[in-house]
């Protein structure tokens, strides 16, 4: 298990009855979790108080009650990194904790690279990873197919003091954007991806990781630099194991470059009961 338990400005204070209960920031937020089979154990104080409830529809979707004045959106921090914190229409939040432990791992891995380091995030949300590696010293290619989220991107960056660093923001279809890279002869010494379950491009253009991702894992291998310094996969794909994570990148890249493969969960301690809960898996693949 690879634990996010550096955290400050974000805690995981309580997990039951199918929620979860965080803080984030000065707002403490309730919100559903599917992973959270057990039973709430006591169900008082900030279970009873938090600020936010996302409350599920047996229609599908859901909504927010607010029992406090909230701004729109607020900003957290990790580290030297900062984000912009929104509760959305679909529960989330603009930000996934557990991901803080992939972060200072690339960090780490860019500083010491003792060379510049070209880094490309594909399906890259709001741009945390982007955020990482480019306060690291890389140049960064940020791509995801929604405009919406490539901006939160940007703001994060700019939070964070990268207005002017080297990311590069695309807006498109992933897969036809790596096509148009390998034609351009373009390389990157490092590869990020966190790729939903399902999912369409702008045009309409369909994913389904069962079906896509070892293609698409494949054809990347093509866009890779002479030698590389890191692949990174997330999953929250259920069914989806780190073992599975592991061959697929051992009949890619591994196969290609050798270099090292670990693969496993992550989570995110939880306060109320010290135990972890789990939050999908990543398999990372590193060049010797």
């Amino acid at each position: 298990m690879y634990n996010a338990d550096l955290w400050k400005d974000y805690e995981l204070l309580d997990t039951g009855g199918g929620e979860k209960l965080e803080r984030w920031g000065r707002f403490v937020l309730r919100r559903p979790d599917p992973q959270t089979i057990w039973p709430i154990e006591n169900e008082t104080g900030q279970w009873k108080t938090a600020d936010g409830h996302y409350h599920r529809s047996s229609s599908g979707g859901g909504e927010w009650e607010f029992r406090t004045k909230m701004p729109e959106r607020w900003t957290i921090t990790y580290g030297e990194l900062k984000f912009h914190i929104k509760p959305t229409s679909f529960k989330h939040t603009g930000l996934f904790p557990e991901q803080a432990v992939n972060w200072t791992w690339m960090m780490d891995k860019i500083r010491n690279a003792g060379r510049p380091i070209r880094v490309l995030n594909l399906f890259a949300y709001t741009g945390g990873a982007t955020v990482a590696a480019a306060a690291a010293g890389a140049e960064v290619c940020h791509v995801d197919a929604a405009k919406g989220m490539v901006q939160w991107a940007k703001e994060n960056a700019e939070l964070s003091g990268l207005a002017s660093a080297p990311i590069r923001y695309i807006t498109d279809d992933v897969f036809k954007f790596v096509q148009r890279e390998e034609r351009r002869g373009n390389k990157y010494d490092a590869i990020i991806m966190d790729p939903p379950s399902y999912g369409r491009g702008p045009n309409g253009e369909m994913w389904k990781l069962e079906q896509n991702l070892f293609p698409f894992l494949d054809f990347c291998t093509n866009i890779l630099s002479e030698n590389p310094l890191f692949v990174l996969i997330n999953s929250y794909t259920t069914g989806i194991s780190p073992t599975v994570l592991h061959n697929m990148l051992h009949m890619t890249v591994g196969r290609k470059y050798n270099g090292s493969i670990h693969c496993g969960e992550i989570g995110l301690p939880i306060t109320a009961s010290g135990l972890t809960l789990p939050c999908g898996i990543l398999g990372r693949w590193e060049g010797k």
